[in-house]
């Protein structure tokens, strides 16, 4: 069985364990924050988090959790994450059906409050970033149904808590729950939604898979873990909306049709405020939790929140450019472009397949910058990436650029009010062989043989190093 807490237990040198009491305002995301700019990842568990008024839930909170794509792939049973892409396109397209367990037998039904009880403010939500208006679930995995095919949908969809039982939900507009959504209120009909927050990393993977509509995301993390993901009835919904019951914290409402609130500013993947908008409004009706359940926060625009999306869009763009391009090895989304950077390797492509495979990729709305290369280089070093642009690319010969394409309404570069946006492909391969077996007509790369590297590293090995210079 997966949770969150037997990841926990597992990674405990991971952990930065906080016994301190810390403020719900600002203070765990700047201590994120600053690890980011150090380039480091550890998970922060903070035991006391004191809310706005002074008073403290009693619930610990987890954040960073996903931050090192190391400790992700690692949830997943992989030994390196740089072997993600393809095991994850694959995984992710082969279902495993879920398996529906009693109330009786679910950790998040151990606590059930309903009504008056089921208080928003008894949780230890955090305010982010300076100007947002209030707390925010960044953590919640927003789960609706379509009322035509009864096929579940999951997404992480932010939360404004407004008051001890309301709160505002942002379906992005591009989205299967968004669609849902409006399915309902053409009808007159509340949607009904269930919001769960914490649980194992694999299954978060697996839950952010990117798939057709209507296509269930139980099935796909499945898939993702191995074994079926077990989920129980809501309180509220029933087996209309059901939620893993393995999740640390449910909170289950309706939005009422046509009933919206304004929302934001929010700090957005994109590392800016997104402007204020106008969201659905969800009335609470009920928060189930385990008996010593955890809450689970994002750092939004943070690599914790960049990583696990980041890596899950690789196994969906490896999927997508291997229709059209068998030569692709790997795939990276690197955190630095938050979700707008792709980088293809590719293996002795045939004359025309880099920019077979770069087409594919930026019909993936969220990217709108695609960088095909060797595979020499390495994809997951900037250094790499920045110098194969410098000496294999001519940019009249080998980049394009393509107008009027579906992107990212969230790209702080668009124009006001604009719904497509530019795209710019760079094949930065080298040109194919005159004859098999034969040399790129390309001089060669500068090397030292494999004997002196090893003898270099054991000559700097155990040096006191501190003093040198980093830059």
């Amino acid at each position: 069985m997966l949770d969150l807490r037997t990841f926990l237990d597992a990674h405990a040198g991971a952990l930065l364990v906080i016994d301190d009491a810390v403020d719900s305002r600002h203070a765990l995301t700047a201590l994120q924050h600053r690890l980011d700019a150090t380039g480091r990842y550890p998970v922060i568990f903070a035991r006391k988090v004191r809310r706005d008024d002074g008073t403290f839930s009693g619930i610990p909170v987890v954040n960073n959790l996903t931050a090192s794509r190391e400790l992700v792939a690692a949830a997943l049973g992989l030994g390196n994450h740089r072997s993600s892409a393809a095991w994850f396109s694959q995984r992710a397209s082969t279902p495993v059906a879920p398996s529906v367990i009693s109330p009786a037998e679910a950790p998040v039904r151990q606590v059930i409050r309903q009504g008056d009880s089921a208080d928003l403010l008894h949780l230890p939500v955090l305010t982010q970033h300076e100007l947002e208006p209030g707390p925010y679930l960044t953590a919640a995995h927003a789960t609706t149904r379509d009322p035509d095919s009864g096929v579940d949908n999951t997404a992480i969809q932010r939360c404004w808590v407004r008051g001890s039982r309301s709160m505002t939900w942002f379906p992005y507009p591009s989205s299967h729950n968004f669609l849902n959504l409006q399915k309902y209120w053409a009808r007159g009909q509340a949607c009904p939604v269930a919001f769960w927050i914490g649980h194992h990393p694999a299954v978060l993977m697996g839950t952010q898979a990117k798939l057709a509509y209507p296509q269930s995301h139980w099935e796909a993390a499945g898939g993702v873990i191995g074994e079926p993901l077990r989920i129980v009835p809501t309180v509220t919904h029933g087996d209309r909306v059901m939620v893993p019951a393995d999740a640390e914290i449910v909170v289950e409402g309706f939005a009422q049709p046509q009933r919206t609130s304004p929302d934001g500013p929010f700090g957005e993947y994109t590392g800016y405020l997104g402007p204020e908008v106008s969201e659905p409004l969800v009335d609470v009706t009920c928060i189930t939790m385990s008996s010593d359940a955890i809450y689970h926060d994002y750092g939004s625009g943070l690599t914790d929140m960049l990583v696990p999306d980041n890596m899950a869009m690789e196994g969906k763009l490896h999927g997508m450019t291997h229709a059209v391009a068998p030569s692709i090895v790997n795939v990276h989304v690197p955190a630095s472009g938050r979700r707008f950077h792709a980088y293809l390797q590719l293996r002795e492509p045939q004359r025309g397949e880099a920019r077979d495979a770069l087409l594919a990729a930026l019909a993936y709305r969220r990217v709108k910058t695609v960088i095909a290369v060797d595979e020499d280089v390495d994809i997951f070093s900037p250094d790499e990436m920045l110098w194969a642009l410098a000496t294999r690319v001519q940019w009249s010969r080998d980049s394009f650029t393509l107008d009027g394409l579906s992107t990212s309404t969230l790209d702080p570069s668009l124009a006001s009010g604009a719904q497509t946006g530019s795209k710019l492909g760079v094949d930065a391969t080298l040109p194919p062989r005159d004859r098999p077996g034969g040399p790129r007509p390309v001089p060669p790369r500068a090397t030292v043989p494999a004997a002196a590297l090893e003898r270099a590293g054991q000559l700097l090995a155990g040096l006191d190093d501190s003093a040198w210079p980093r830059q």
